[in-house]
């Protein structure tokens, strides 16, 4: 069963979340927060899975309740998603690099909010290629030095390349297909490089290849 907590400031907002989700068998709805330091408290209590996220929220935004949770390690397991009206939010892209896993927009279709979710706990990518792109580009133009590249250092060449390729937006599929690997073996090695690198998922190691200068803006 995947835990899920909803953390919004608008009633609507949440009582909607909470009855699409509910209605699915291997998701249940453990609590709701109306604000960012609510946002922290539930999810403390319940150890949720997935959080979804409101940015703009009264005491604490989910900015930086994000940071709170993805700071504290007994939410380890915790994914937060950021549910926000815009695409290209201001906040969205500090947002992951406070931990967010990823993103959605408030008028997603219902079926994509239940399958992001479960996206999301499996802690794989919740970000198109195009919005990854769009995304990364906004983290890359905030960097004043690339990252310590020793972070790297762990990494056999081969993981590199998949790496970048995982930097540049591409399915295990595709990388595979680049690599001449199976999607099986690509998706081995995507695990190797997230347990080294300590990574929560999928979406971070896409912000360690952009923040490494692997990826740079317009490369792919």
């Amino acid at each position: 069963m995947i835990r899920v907590v909803v953390a919004d400031d608008q009633q609507l907002i949440r009582a909607g979340f909470h009855a699409l989700l509910d209605s699915e068998p291997d998701i249940e709805v453990v609590g709701e927060a109306s604000t960012g330091a609510e946002a922290v408290r539930v999810a403390r209590v319940e150890r949720p899975d997935v959080i979804l996220m409101d940015i703009r929220m009264p005491d604490g935004d989910g900015l930086w309740a994000t940071g709170e949770i993805v700071g504290d390690p007994a939410l380890a397991g915790t994914h937060v998603v950021i549910v926000t009206t815009f695409e290209l939010d201001d906040y969205v892209a500090q947002a992951i690099r406070a931990g967010a896993s990823g993103f959605l927009v408030k008028d997603t279709e219902p079926v994509e909010l239940i399958r992001s979710v479960r996206v999301a706990a499996g802690g794989e990518a919740l970000l198109s290629p195009g919005v990854t792109k769009r995304l990364l580009v906004r983290v890359a133009s905030g960097l004043k030095a690339p990252a310590d590249l020793s972070v790297l250092d762990p990494l056999t060449e081969r993981e590199r390349d998949v790496l970048t390729l995982v930097g540049a937006g591409l399915t295990n599929t595709e990388i595979g297909e680049r690599l001449f690997l199976s999607p099986l073996t690509a998706k081995t090695h995507v695990s190797r490089i997230m347990s080294k690198l300590g990574a929560r998922d999928r979406v971070h190691l896409v912000v360690v290849a952009y923040e490494t200068g692997l990826v740079q803006p317009g490369w792919y």
